[in-house]
């Protein structure tokens, strides 16, 4: 069965995962999963990944976040998706509960994070937010 949103398959098992406190999950590799999830550690929502081949299929492991028991990721909603796209300029980027989340962008320059987008004066895609 394929994946018709990909970036929602992996928020989904982030998510999932947190709540059912597991330690890591299992999501399938792609380019732009790698570069979110890079941005996600950047941030500290998530302590590290790393590359795993199961049954020659390539997987990410990525590796949650807790703190005192509980998960770090309060929430993470899709903001754009393949339905409905949701571009913005770096003016009209959303501020994510005052500044304690972020909004993740897709711009020219990369995935990076509303604040980042804004300060090298770049809008785009906004994928989700995370706080």
């Amino acid at each position: 069965m394929a994946i018709q949103d990909p970036i929602s398959d992996l928020l989904t098992r982030i998510r999932n995962a947190q709540q059912a406190k597991h330690q890591s999950v299992l999501v399938p590799d792609a380019k732009v999963k790698r570069a979110i999830v890079k941005v996600l550690i950047h941030e500290g929502f998530i302590v590290d990944s790393q590359p795993e081949t199961v049954e020659n299929h390539k997987f990410m492991r990525i590796f949650l976040k807790y703190h005192e028991g509980v998960g770090v990721i309060d929430m993470i909603k899709r903001v754009s998706r393949p339905g409905l796209r949701i571009y913005r300029g770096k003016d009209e980027l959303p501020k994510v509960r005052s500044g304690l989340g972020c909004a993740i962008v897709s711009t020219a320059k990369g995935i990076m994070t509303d604040a980042k987008a804004r300060a090298i004066g770049h809008g785009g895609e906004v994928l989700f937010i995370v706080a």
